[in-house]
């Protein structure tokens, strides 16, 4: 079955079962339970597994278990929206990843939460990088960030693809219910009012992304460290070699550059500059995301996001 039959079916499906999580025995990284489509033949080491259709069952679970979505639960058009931060960490060169890659692009496309928004951000490890095909989107930058998320939840390694929701919690792809509530709860919890104030590309240097970041007195008795992370929000590649040779794959939000710009103190407002350069995949017009996300150490707790689109002409 092509990808597109696979996610045009997968719509239709409601009840999935996923056999155990696939695993690849490298130094740095395994892959978990994935999103995976029908008869799709993964490999841990040398051993083929077989998983069973997963589909875009998330949003049929939204669709007919979450009340959010009765009448009597729809946001109104003034009330305020709750920020849920969703990052994928995954790699081209993981036959795995990619249904994980739609999927992620169905929850920005769809945001199916009422009075959420569901700020995403794709970002590709550099371990798998060795088995044939580098990723150009890939760093060792994100590794880190992925490892540091291994230490702080007690995991034993890294792996992908892995959803992570508001840095706490993981999304686990087999459970339609666990992903409801996760997300409900995710909704639920109170978060730091955070604005982008000014952002701009710089006219003489459309690499250069410039602007401010402010956020109202924080209510946390924690401190929290303030991020800005530049994400092309659309990327494409034709791969030639490794486990998706022959395949052309799309991403959506492709965190570019992520750095901290400031640090965010219990009962004080926060206001910063930040000055990021990218390294840009080709010259013209493109477009890209601007996500500001206070998070506790750790990395722990994401206490508040906001995203702001910008241009390069």
């Amino acid at each position: 079955m092509n990808e597109d039959s696979w996610q045009e079916k997968g719509v239709q499906a409601l009840g999935v079962d996923m056999d155990s999580s696939n695993r690849k025995a490298t130094s740095r990284a395994r892959v978990g339970q994935v999103l995976a489509r029908p008869n799709f033949k993964l490999r841990l080491a040398s051993l083929p597994i077989r998983t069973a259709t997963l589909g875009m069952f998330l949003f049929l679970a939204f669709l007919l278990a979450s009340a959010s979505w009765s009448e009597t639960h729809l946001a109104a058009d003034n009330a305020p929206i709750t920020p849920i931060l969703v990052e994928l960490f995954t790699s081209e060169g993981c036959s795995s990843c990619p249904p994980a890659d739609a999927l992620l692009e169905k929850m920005d496309t769809l945001q199916p939460i009422p009075g959420t928004q569901l700020i995403v951000l794709s970002e590709h490890v550099d371990y798998w990088n060795h088995d044939g095909w580098t990723d150009p989107f890939s760093s060792a930058s994100v590794t880190d960030r992925q490892t540091a998320y291994v230490r702080a939840l007690g995991l034993k390694t890294a792996f992908t693809p892995q959803f992570l929701v508001d840095g706490t919690e993981e999304l686990k792809a087999n459970n339609n219910e666990q992903t409801v509530q996760l997300l409900q709860k995710a909704a639920s919890a109170p978060k730091i009012p955070m604005r982008i104030a000014s952002v701009i590309v710089d006219p003489g240097n459309p690499a250069v992304v410039r602007g401010r970041i402010e956020s109202d007195v924080s209510s946390e008795k924690r401190k929290a460290d303030v991020f800005v992370a530049v994400a092309f929000d659309h990327a494409e590649s034709q791969v030639s070699r490794g486990e998706n040779s022959g395949r052309h794959l799309s991403h959506v939000a492709v965190v570019a550059e992520l750095t901290k710009v400031g640090k965010l103190e219990p009962g004080k407002s926060f206001g910063q500059d930040f000055r990021i350069k990218l390294k840009l995949p080709a010259a013209g017009p493109m477009n890209l995301r601007v996500v500001a996300f206070a998070q506790e150490a750790g990395p722990g707790k994401v206490t508040g996001a906001v995203l702001k689109s910008v241009s390069i002409n």
